[in-house]
């Protein structure tokens, strides 16, 4: 629960102050319609790969036009009530230099009688809403994920600040022993200093533990995270911020399957529909793929698993429907080729061949010239 202060925090910065006009600006612009005897009303983007197309001058996607409105009638005073509130509440995050997760948005409504949400889903959805209605992201606004940011290691030193004295800090993520350091939930006032090449994003954690434990950031004088999985909003940001500050190349390291291309690759390089509002923070344009493609299984002799039918659909509609896919040939050959063999490979199939395959052999392969011009986009 955020703490009650007699004064507004003295740490409010730019950010802050910009997140309390425009909370301040919705409320009073409700007032006005309430004083003018007007139906209140809300407009939020529709969020949706519907209402998405894909800028290749931006490479990433962007929103649309469509809107949907939340009246308050009879039938919506719950919800219009509820989205008050969490205004509300963000408001006092940020003046009390608080956060809360989503997790705790949702308890903190059971104190709002009538207002309380069912389920954190109802909740969780409801701050979505917000965050595209005042064009700012959810951190921004005081509530953190809980989900794992990633893990880093390599020729990466991460300033910080004490949380409790804002003193500076200094990370070395060289120095992290057999582990890694925490990307944490708000990346936004980190700054960095490297001399790495490039800044290999890793699919598994099972991968990236064996990338450091042969220390392969240091063969290589590269920067290693570990997405696990679809990258958090917080990776990904920490990925286009590193990236974009410090001019560095960012490859993709993913198995070799409908997920790891549609999912995971492309979220983190463009984005998602349900963000798109938001995607241009959080996607990583200058990302490029280096992951297990469909030539590679042939190449290498990988082991594979059969697609399932949840992996044939999933190819299938990103062909029809994704607008990222639909831009780009490369990847509409890929998918279709994957499906046509009807098998997919994941990153630790190079074991196969030996335990460090993939890092004396393919890695290697991968990142000499020649091997760059057969990434996809």
């Amino acid at each position: 629960m955020a703490k009650k202060r007699s004064k507004k925090s003295p740490l409010i910065n730019g950010v802050g102050t910009k997140v309390l006009k425009a909370i301040t600006g919705e409320a009073e612009r409700l007032h006005g319609q309430i004083r003018r005897g007007t139906k209140p009303h809300m407009t939020y983007p529709v969020r949706s790969l519907s209402n998405v197309k894909y800028d290749p001058r931006r490479g990433h996607f962007k929103i649309g036009r469509s809107t949907s409105h939340r009246d308050l009638s009879y039938t919506t005073a719950k919800t219009f009530a509820q989205s008050v509130r969490l205004m509300s509440l963000s408001k006092d995050l940020v003046e009390t230099d608080d956060i809360a997760t989503k997790r705790d948005a949702y308890y903190m409504s059971k104190n709002w009688a009538e207002a309380a949400f069912d389920s954190q889903p109802d909740s969780d959805t409801m701050m979505d809403d917000i965050e595209a209605m005042l064009g700012m992201n959810r951190e921004q606004l005081g509530f953190v994920p809980e989900e794992h940011g990633g893990g880093v290691a390599g020729a990466l030193i991460v300033i910080d600040r004490d949380a409790v004295t804002g003193k500076k800090l200094e990370i070395d993520c060289a120095k992290q022993g057999s582990g890694a350091w925490s990307v944490p939930s708000c990346v936004e006032h980190l700054k960095f200093r490297t001399d790495a090449k490039f800044l290999l994003a890793i699919e598994t954690t099972g991968m990236f533990q064996r990338l450091v434990k042969h220390a392969y950031w240091k063969k290589t004088n590269s920067i290693l995270v570990a997405m696990g999985g679809v990258p958090s909003r917080a990776c990904r940001r920490f990925i286009r911020k590193l990236s974009d500050e410090r001019k560095l190349p960012v490859y993709v390291f993913t198995d070799g399957d409908p997920y790891g291309y549609t999912n995971i690759y492309r979220t983190l390089k463009v984005g998602s529909g349900n963000a798109a509002h938001l995607n241009e923070y959080f996607c990583v344009p200058r990302a490029r793929f280096l992951g297990v493609t469909p030539d590679d299984i042939e190449k290498y002799d990988l082991p594979t698993h059969p697609l399932k039918e949840v992996d044939i659909k999933r190819a299938r509609d990103a062909l029809k429907n994704d607008p990222f896919i639909r831009h780009h040939k490369e990847w509409q050959k890929a998918l279709q080729k994957l499906v046509s063999m009807g098998v997919r490979a994941e990153q630790q199939a190079f074991a196969a061949h030996g335990l460090n395959n993939v890092i004396e052999k393919y890695l290697p392969a991968k990142l000499r010239r020649g091997g760059m011009k057969t990434f996809l986009p």
